[in-house]
């Protein structure tokens, strides 16, 4: 019988899973980079690149979640929330296609009674990615 000597090592498999480890790291850094809450913007053919200007964020996820920048609220809090802010501060409103409109308009009648005028909605234009 003749025996073969181990004279290589197959590496493929090593940089098979190196690769799979390389695009879920990328992945995940990209999520953190961003720091805003994944939502799925409608479409809309108008749509405007956002200024920086400091502003608040209201972000209502598919399920109706809302959330004060990066903070989950109720939605009988936002008005608490909002009385730290003058009343020409802009207010992003970052709202899911899917999401309830009811939660959208209820959002919406609570800023108009604290008297908030600089309101925008957020979107992406239509045939580009956010």
């Amino acid at each position: 019988m003749n025996i073969k000597k181990f004279e290589s090592i197959n590496v493929v498999p090593f940089i098979d899973i190196m690769l799979v480890l390389l695009v879920i790291v990328l992945t995940t850094a990209t999520f953190v980079a961003k720091g805003i809450i994944p939502v799925e913007l409608p479409n809309a053919k108008s749509a405007a690149k956002q200024e920086d200007v400091k502003s608040v964020m209201i972000t209502i996820k598919q399920n109706g979640d809302i959330f004060f920048d990066a903070t989950p609220i109720l939605l009988k809090d936002v008005a608490s929330h909002m009385a730290h802010y003058e009343a020409k501060t802009p207010i992003h409103i970052n709202c899911d296609k899917e999401a309830k409109f009811d939660s959208f308009v209820a959002l919406l009648d609570i800023l108009k009674q604290k008297n908030f005028q600089n309101i925008g909605i957020l979107t992406k234009k239509e045939g580009q990615a956010l």
